[in-house]
């Protein structure tokens, strides 16, 4: 008897504990997404015209969402397809190779995008390929808020 509650209660903590590393990745991921959609409203008001350029915003703003864009793809384990607030679809883990390779463009697109943009011309000119980037991932891979 004692045996039983004791494996009772050992699979009760070990399921227990997969949903909190579940929710711990899931809410890893949204942060670090927030983190980078925060990242882009400096970049697109300058595009826009509503604030002013300036290369260090930007730097700072296309460095981060390059590290973000290396660390994502590993906070989205098998294991987290299911379960917990996502928008992510189930999609991600159909075609992951696709979902990671566009991670990898994106952190390539902001890293070259670095390196290009110097004043308000080539900021237009050069953010299209990130900005594109996070679009296709969007369209493809999150679900759409209702």
């Amino acid at each position: 008897m004692k045996l039983r509650i004791a494996t009772i209660v050992g699979l009760a903590v070990a399921v227990s504990g997969v949903a909190v590393a579940q929710t711990d990745v899931i809410a890893q991921r949204k942060a670090i997404l927030k983190q980078m959609g925060e990242a882009t409203k400096p970049i697109a008001a300058m595009m826009k015209g509503e604030a002013t350029f300036d290369q260090a915003v930007v730097q700072k703003s296309l460095g981060a969402i390059a590290a973000d864009a290396k660390k994502l793809p590993a906070l989205f384990p098998a294991d987290s397809k299911t379960g917990g607030d996502t928008a992510a679809l189930p999609k991600i883990w159909d075609d992951k190779a696709k979902f990671d390779d566009l991670f990898a463009k994106l952190a390539a697109a902001a890293t070259a995008a670095q390196g290009t943009i110097k004043d308000q011309a080539s900021l237009k000119a050069n953010m299209g390929s990130v900005f594109g980037t996070c679009k296709s991932c969007h369209d493809d891979f999150r679900a759409k808020k209702s």
